[in-house]
């Protein structure tokens, strides 16, 4: 489910990025092939009343078209890997493959953006971690090699 993501900056430095942080924001790829940082998700404590809850959206919610007031843009996200908990809240980090991203839903009210990571079932070798994992995607072209 991503409690918490890796992500490698144009100055190649690491930076780790909790969802537990109130300050959490992740990188999205915007059009033009830079990089935006945007606030990730909404927790319980904020008075934000127009967003959901959490920081992760499942694909089928993403296909319903029930978000069309956040006027919802699919997104990538360059995340080199993501944290996971077992059952035990044991941590286990997971590589994204160097060609994919992770697919994020930019949503925007009010003047506001917060960005979703998008999940889908977990492969079967995972699902001791969690029953939802995030959704990859290919790698937009300005952001390979």
């Amino acid at each position: 489910m991503c409690y918490a993501i890796k992500y490698l900056d144009q100055q190649n430095k690491t930076w780790i990025i909790d969802f537990s942080n109130h300050k959490a924001a992740l990188p999205v790829i915007k059009k033009n092939g830079t990089v935006d940082v945007v606030t990730w998700g909404k927790r319980k404590d904020e008075n934000v009343p127009y967003f959901h809850y959490g920081g992760w959206v499942n694909l089928d919610i993403v296909k319903s078209g029930n978000w069309a007031r956040f006027q919802p843009v699919v997104v990538s996200l360059p995340i080199v890997s993501h944290l996971e908990k077992d059952g035990e809240r044991k941590s286990h980090w997971f590589d994204v493959k160097s060609d994919e991203v992770i697919q994020g839903l930019l949503l925007s009210y009010n003047d506001t953006s917060r960005v979703y990571i998008v999940t889908t079932d977990s492969p079967s070798e995972v699902n001791f971690t969690h029953d939802r994992w995030p959704r990859f995607m290919p790698k937009p072209y300005h952001q390979n090699g």
